[in-house]
């Protein structure tokens, strides 16, 4: 009976900690003290090492290895001498390291042998597996605050070698939560304050749960202001009715605060008025914690900071001084991109960045691309805050050569934008463009090209309702966006003509699948109506169809009216409707089975469905953190002369 109770609890047990109690009085350097500690230990080896011990039968432990577990009760009886008691204690301890690795049945006695030699003799038994687990008792969800369990029972195989558990619990009666007592000042109303925890109160009762309230109390408190609330929730089981148990919730809710002046530490390149003014629209506020992580996340997107800290700080009056300590990312940054698409062929780009020009925290992009179909140089230059507002300013430069079937083109222009987020989901902007657009070979004839040279000067107008809960790899969510454009004389545009496009996408989670809808439309108009063929619009401000984001059964830009060369003309209206269904494969792989439709007209004189063409298709899709890499392949289930029975496509990113 010596080791019964340490054989319950060892058996399931997979390891034990050794506590002991350690002197406070005096206290050391780190270093010394892992000196000092590291020379008792030596000390006690050696006496462990030179003690008269002989342990036998050990095999399946090195004689040196059970000889440290027990250095500590080897030195005791080098000191201070061989006795029984301390025999007892070297055979309990080398029996409990036995049973710590699974011999269950293990036994070691001792003897004394001469007066001064201690012998231990083991015998190990077979090493037993835990096996299964069986409790028994336990029908219901947690809430039973005066359950017992009973001691497990034990139940080996014929050889020994393994053991399953058996664990009797009593339930007794579940509880559940009863009356909320508020006490304190808890200012808002019980029915307001009960609103916050509905879920919690419905469920059955548990410590947990009754932590849980405070949590939610006092994150309701300080989403309005009560900075210092303290919130303590106590359950009461004592007093229970029927098993429903009362909570007292006592609040102090302290002053309401305000957001009050902005301290920044840490700062290198970086100007700190950049910090400042991004928390000056708060200063005079009522404190908020969803405000303050929001301007938090909004400044880590900037990509300015490797860590950033804010901690608010009660500065008299009721107000919260802001102490952040920053520490900035490298600004300048090099990349190199090599990609490949089965319409540009193969892709390398170089770019250069530096996300803090002259210290302003306002980042300049400059980025060159070479693909087999041509080239393209741009530089961006983007101000999240013009004139420290919450308008963004973009101003992009670009030059670009591309081939396209039947032309190819030389464009060179600029584009300024000015944008303002409403709200999260909702942004509203305005530009302005201009480009010099040169055709500089054709094999499609003049006189299906339109005017092959010319300056277009734009403004325009768009919109964009984004309810998905990623921009870059959506899993659920809804975007809406709309585009007006006018190009007129009045402000210098060789070419006059008005543009609109919108665009609508739908994701639905379905499990681990996802079920996407997208439709597009666009449609250009000549401003004077000199001419009534396709010539009015000039090729390349004219719209395409077909190709990896469009109706996958057609190549890229190959659905529509043709030259007798069979080169694309493009259109003045399309539409594009597509469906997809995407499932995982294995990993990261996913498979995608989808569904395209759409038509272009070459004159939006009577726009419509009329002319639609459609696809049928099934692809892959590797799953990276930035989008998908895809592999589709469209099936045209009514091909018209000359068209393909259907096309492959390589490329990047969502399709719609």
């Amino acid at each position: 009976m010596r080791h019964a109770v340490f054989f319950l609890a060892l058996i399931i047990v997979t390891s034990v900690s050794d506590l002991r109690g350690q002197s406070a009085v005096d206290v050391k350097r780190p270093e010394q003290a892992a000196r000092e500690h590291k020379f008792v230990e030596h000390q006690e080896e050696k006496k462990a090492q030179a003690s008269n011990l002989e342990i036998r039968g050990a095999t399946a432990f090195k004689e040196e290895e059970l000889r440290s577990i027990l250095k500590e009760e080897i030195a005791t009886i080098h000191d201070f001498g061989l006795t029984a008691a301390r025999a007892d204690d070297a055979a309990f301890f080398l029996e409990l390291f036995y049973r710590k690795h699974g011999y269950a049945k293990v036994d070691v006695h001792y003897s004394i042998e001469s007066g001064s030699r201690l012998v231990l003799d083991v015998t190990e038994g077979p090493q037993a597996i835990l096996g299964t687990i069986n409790f028994v008792g336990n029908n219901h969800v947690p809430g039973y605050l005066e359950a017992a369990v009973d001691a497990p029972q034990f139940h080996f195989s014929a050889d020994g070698a393994r053991v399953d558990v058996t664990i009797p619990v009593h339930e007794g009666r579940q509880c559940f939560f009863g009356d909320l007592i508020f006490r304190g000042t808890p200012i808002y109303d019980p029915a307001t304050l009960r609103g916050q925890m509905v879920d919690l109160l419905s469920q059955p009762y548990t410590d947990r749960r009754v932590d849980d309230i405070s949590r939610r109390l006092q994150a309701y408190y300080k989403a309005r202001g009560y900075y210092a609330v303290k919130v303590e929730a106590t359950g009461e089981p004592e007093t229970s009715v029927a098993g429903h148990v009362p909570v007292v919730v006592v609040i102090s809710p302290g002053p309401v605060y305000k957001f009050g002046e902005v301290n920044v530490t840490g700062l290198r390149r970086l100007r700190p008025s950049y910090v400042h003014n991004r928390f000056a629209s708060l200063q005079g506020k009522t404190y908020s914690p969803d405000v303050l992580d929001e301007k938090f996340r909004e400044l880590m997107r900037t990509g300015l900071f490797n860590v950033l800290q804010i901690n608010p700080q009660p500065d008299g009056g009721n107000f919260l001084r802001l102490d952040i300590a920053a520490e900035e990312a490298k600004a300048k940054e090099f990349g190199v991109s090599v990609g490949y698409g089965s319409y540009v062929g193969g892709i390398i780009g170089f770019s250069f960045a530096d996300r803090d020009l002259f210290g302003y925290g306002r980042p300049l992009i400059t980025s060159i691309e070479i693909s087999e179909r041509g080239y393209k140089g741009e530089i961006l230059w983007d101000d999240p805050h013009f004139l420290e507002s919450d308008v963004e300013l973009k101003i992009r430069l670009a030059a670009l050569t591309f081939d396209f079937d039947g032309y190819s083109k030389f464009e060179i222009g600029d584009r300024i934008e000015f944008s303002h987020s409403f709200t999260k989901q909702y942004k509203v902007g305005l530009f302005a463009s201009q480009r010099h657009v040169e055709i500089i070979s054709a094999d499609i004839h003049d006189d299906l090209l339109g005017n092959m040279r010319y300056f277009i000067s734009s403004v325009g107008l768009f919109h964009t309702l984004d309810l998905r809960d990623s921009p870059v790899v959506p899993s659920r969510g809804f975007v809406f966006d709309q585009t007006f454009e006018l190009a007129a004389s009045a402000i210098g545009s060789e070419i006059e003509l008005f543009r609109t496009t919108a665009r609508a996408s739908y994701f639905i989670p379905l499990g681990k699948t996802l079920l996407e809808f997208g439709a597009r439309a666009g449609l250009v108009r000549p401003l004077k109506e000199s001419t009534s063929d396709i010539t009015a619009i000039p090729i390349d401000e004219r719209f395409f169809n077909g190709g990896s984001t469009t109706v996958r059964s057609f190549g890229e830009r190959d659905l529509g009216p043709h030259d007798h060369r069979g080169h694309p003309l493009g259109g003045e209206f399309y539409t594009i409707f597509n469906v997809e269904y995407t499932f995982p494969l294995y990993g990261e792989l996913q498979g995608a089975v989808f569904v395209d439709a759409g038509n272009l007209l070459p004159e939006a004189d009577n726009p419509g469905l009329g002319d639609m063409r459609y696809g049928i298709g099934a692809g892959l899709r590797y799953k990276l953190p930035i989008g998908p890499i895809r592999l589709d392949y469209g099936v045209n289930p009514d091909p018209r002369e000359h068209e393909d029975f259907g096309a492959f496509h390589f490329s990047f990113g969502f399709a719609f």
